[in-house]
């Protein structure tokens, strides 16, 4: 219940950031085009990018509202992850954009309207405030809505930037604090988009989730009375916030696996919060022949040859 009235706070104002965003990337493209600015200019194509990805955040989550089909069994939960990994390419690739302009300019820096570039960069900061205040409650729980806070977070930066180069080109009509401000602003969003693009790459590549020490899973099984040893365990993420462990667990015969099983899911959840589990109880004759992905701390190979009984030669 709790995580449903999240998703509708997080579209609300998803909704709300979109259409502050896309008026005043009218306004601040209008700006730039009409101060001469680069970095006007930069910041409103930044905002553009917002847009789209706003737009894109909105569609991923509409889109993994809707239930698990036979062809789509874990529904459509990924599409929010491919949404981040897109929003994070989008910033890198602005910041090319900004990089280039900044070379084109810094040869010939042309005049600018220092007065209303600040003006206009000091409207989109406080457009921006308000957006990145209205999406900071759950950004950290949730990878495309912090792809989206990201964004605007660049946006912050691109218009202190502007005011910034705006007051030196008006105190000291140094022209070149333009585009070297819009380098700075470039270099920051990379520097942001990059752990964006590695968490939603490593949720992608159904890596192991980076707050979950897959060794201290493996010991919190291991020490589980009844539980032999164990392999084939791995971890991964199905997106924000949801996190799934499969595993196959040797037991004693003398333990009772329906109870092992209700006190190893409940050691999980409680130590790290996985509630999706899948868990194959064996024991130490049960011969799996299936192949094996092994995982660090483990040979899984070992589970099928040294586990499996010795057959006794005539």
């Amino acid at each position: 219940m709790h995580g449903r009235t999240a998703t509708a706070r997080n579209y609300r104002r998803l909704i709300i950031v979109l259409a502050l965003t896309a008026a005043y990337m009218v306004a601040e493209a209008f700006g730039g085009w009409w101060t001469g600015s680069l970095a006007l200019l930069a910041d409103a194509g930044h905002m553009l990018t917002d847009v789209a990805a706003l737009a894109l955040a909105l569609t991923a989550m509409w889109f993994s509202a809707r239930p698990a089909t036979p062809r789509k069994t874990f529904g459509y939960h990924r599409l929010e992850i491919l949404a981040a990994l897109t929003n994070g390419v989008a910033l890198v690739l602005v910041s090319l954009f900004i990089f280039y302009e900044a070379y084109e300019r810094w040869a010939d820096p042309p005049p600018i309207k220092s007065n209303v570039m600040m003006m206009v960069a000091a409207g989109g900061l406080c457009v921006n405030i308000l957006c990145a205040w209205l999406l900071h409650a759950d950004h950290k729980m949730n990878l495309n809505i912090h792809g989206a806070w990201l964004h605007i977070i660049g946006d912050i930066l691109g218009s202190i930037g502007a005011l910034v180069a705006g007051a030196l080109v008006f105190i000291y009509d140094w022209r070149l604090a333009d585009p070297l401000v819009s380098i700075f602003i470039g270099l920051l969003i990379i520097w942001s988009s990059w752990k964006l693009i590695r968490e939603s790459t490593n949720v992608l590549l159904e890596g192991t989730p980076a707050h979950i020490n897959l060794t201290a899973v493996e010991d919190a099984i291991l020490e589980t009375e009844g539980v032999e040893d164990v392999h084939d365990l791995h971890v991964w993420t199905i997106t924000s916030g949801r996190e799934a462990l499969s595993a196959h667990v040797i037991h004693t015969r003398a333990s009772s696996p329906p109870e092992l099983l209700k006190e190893l899911r409940s050691k999980l959840l409680e130590r790290f919060g996985v509630d999706h589990l899948t868990i194959q109880m064996e024991t130490k004759d049960f011969a799996d022949e299936t192949f094996h992905f092994c995982h660090a701390g483990t040979a899984c190979f070992r589970s099928t040859r040294e586990l499996r009984p010795r057959q006794r030669t005539v």
